[in-house]
């Protein structure tokens, strides 16, 4: 760690957020919105690569955990009408315990069935949400009745602010021993287990991890959306748009994955003009990057560093 904070990558990184962080006073509020919300899509992913980047566990389904905080955080706003911030922590905390039930019985499993039992725990989700309409909104969605904030700077401050505080939090965890750890049982479980390490307890702590951050992104999102629905926060569309944007940005890099993910928001977005055509573009620019740079963006450049 002492290493990354004297590299140059550290203090572009820094740079980055100052200047990131001055955006309000000077771009439009439809600029801040969309960074808003990517910044929120970049803790997703930079979530779901701790679990499958350093564990080595494909999650098939990062919106059974977004979606679990998103929408425990509305209902109970919404029928309680308790603070928005009691309602974002009980959002993670619920969150935490539907990754911890799912975790246990899903880690047991090897190879494709651990990524399907999360696929299939979104897709309950979903009828959760459909079936019990009246709680959940169902297909309309959720009318959220408090938001964060109504201004888009103080907004998109919170925004920046969690998602610099969540890349600190999970790029150290993944350069502790925990992390070292993890990447060994990733790359070879039986081995690492034979060194004496309890594989299941890191994997399930990663599986925790992810877990809080999600759901926590979740909550916040919802509260700056005003509204919780599946297309935002349980499809399984947006899993993938996770899933591509943090191989995109790097795998095992975690910045990585919040890079991926603000380009695929912003480039989707000013696309938007071209229709159609512009999921046709983003996926090809993301296909050629995973075909031709596997390491990601930040990968690759972090690959040529040390090869210097």
């Amino acid at each position: 760690m002492l290493a990354f904070f004297k590299s140059p990558l550290f203090w572009i990184a820094l740079v980055v957020v100052v200047a990131a962080a001055t955006l309000p006073w000077y771009v439009s509020g439809y600029i801040l919105g969309l960074l808003t919300v990517a910044y929120y899509f970049g803790v997703f992913a930079m979530s779901w690569d701790l679990l499958f980047g350093f564990a080595g566990e494909v999650n098939f389904g990062p919106t059974f955990l977004i979606g679990v905080g998103a929408y425990t955080a509305g209902i109970i706003n919404n029928q309680y009408g308790l603070s928005v911030y009691l309602c974002i922590f009980l959002g993670a905390l619920a969150s935490v315990i539907a990754g911890f039930v799912l975790a246990l019985p899903a880690l047991r499993v090897r190879g494709p069935y651990f990524g399907l039992t999360t696929l299939v725990a979104v897709l309950m989700l979903q009828n959760f949400v459909v079936v019990f309409a009246d709680l959940t909104g169902g297909e309309i969605g959720l009318t959220i009745p408090d938001v964060i904030s109504i201004d888009a700077g103080v907004n998109y401050w919170i925004a920046l602010g969690f998602m610099t505080i969540s890349a600190a939090i999970l790029f150290g965890l993944s350069r502790s021993p925990v992390g070292l750890v993890l990447q060994a049982s990733g790359q070879d479980p039986v081995q690492a287990g034979a060194l004496g390490f309890n594989i299941v307890k890191h994997k399930l702590a990663a599986f925790i991890v992810s877990a809080f951050f999600s759901g926590l992104s979740g909550a916040l999102l919802v509260f700056y959306f005003g509204t919780a629905s599946v297309g935002t926060v349980v499809d399984v569309a947006v899993g993938v748009q996770v899933i591509v944007a943090a191989v995109l940005g790097g795998r095992r890099t975690v910045l990585g994955a919040a890079l991926g993910a603000i380009f695929l928001i912003v480039a989707g977005e000013f696309l938007r003009p071209t229709g159609e055509l512009a999921t046709f573009i983003v996926s090809a620019v993301a296909l050629v990057v995973i075909l031709f740079f596997p390491g990601g963006f930040l990968g690759s450049v972090l690959s040529r560093e040390a090869s210097q």
